[in-house]
């Protein structure tokens, strides 16, 4: 796909890989539309966007907030035809210390934020007969480790919806993909690892974000249906699919440093 005046709508876009994949898709020609929560966070993001782009304050976790945001962003830009569903956060918290109120609040965004970006969009989509969607899911989704249990939960739930709203979708002109990342070096950990010691700990395998943005950039030009981040990482989760109990105790180790 030439993504030259794409209307490309990314959640979650006030910092991160939200934010850069939004600069970079600008400067392709696209017309990027940010939406995110915190007005400051997304007005500073905005000052670095050469080009045309939209910007809209909007919380996934309210119903009615989305679908009266995507109903502005349909009627100033007359079309989507990328939706990429990147809003979310994690925290890396013991399953004993952590409160059923903060498994609710994370798949409340990570989820259900994600089915309502997208209920929003797809029958515009429908009556279009074409768009793509990508949710950025995670390593986290296909393999479970200590200490991300809550995380790990609302992972494996974007990636159940992605494989099976793919099939749905079939023959629709809708390509339903899902970006799949390890460890990235972003604001994420502030929140997820506030001590630092898991993001020391992997910090020989953690990942540009210029590196991610520009990989999910190939997935809408490619309108591949998923990607694992990194490729090895990728080999090494099918391995895992093969053997899971005998990779769980091999692994165990290097695999839970939180």
């Amino acid at each position: 796909m030439n993504l030259k005046d794409k209307v490309v709508v990314i959640t979650g876009a006030s910092s991160g890989i939200g934010a850069l994949t939004a600069q970079m898709l600008s400067k392709r020609g696209a017309v990027p539309v940010l939406v995110a929560r915190s007005e400051d966070k997304l007005n500073e993001t905005a000052a670095g966007i050469p080009g045309v782009f939209g910007l809209y304050i909007c919380d996934v976790r309210d119903e009615a907030n989305v679908q009266e945001t995507f109903a502005q962003i349909l009627a100033a830009h007359g079309r989507i035809d990328i939706l990429l569903n990147n809003a979310g956060y994690g925290k890396f918290t013991a399953f004993t210390d952590m409160e059923p109120r903060e498994f609710d609040d994370m798949m409340d965004v990570n989820y259900m934020g994600i089915v309502r970006c997208t209920k929003a969009v797809v029958p515009h989509m429908l009556e279009r007969g074409s768009g793509q969607i990508i949710n950025v899911a995670s390593m986290a989704g296909k393999i479970g480790t200590a200490k991300s249990v809550a995380y790990t939960a609302t992972k494996h739930a974007v990636l159940g919806f992605t494989n099976a709203l793919r099939q749905e979708m079939r023959k629709t002109g809708i390509i339903i993909s899902a970006v799949n990342p390890g460890p990235i070096a972003t604001e994420f950990f502030k929140t997820a690892d506030p001590s630092g010691k898991y993001e020391k700990s992997v910090a020989r395998m953690m990942m540009t974000p210029e590196y991610v943005s520009a990989k999910i950039i190939t997935v809408m030009e490619k309108g591949k249906e998923e990607l694992d981040l990194p490729r090895l990482a990728g080999f090494g989760i099918r391995l895992y699919g093969l053997f899971p109990r005998l990779a769980d105790k091999l692994t165990y180790k290097a695999m839970n440093r939180k």
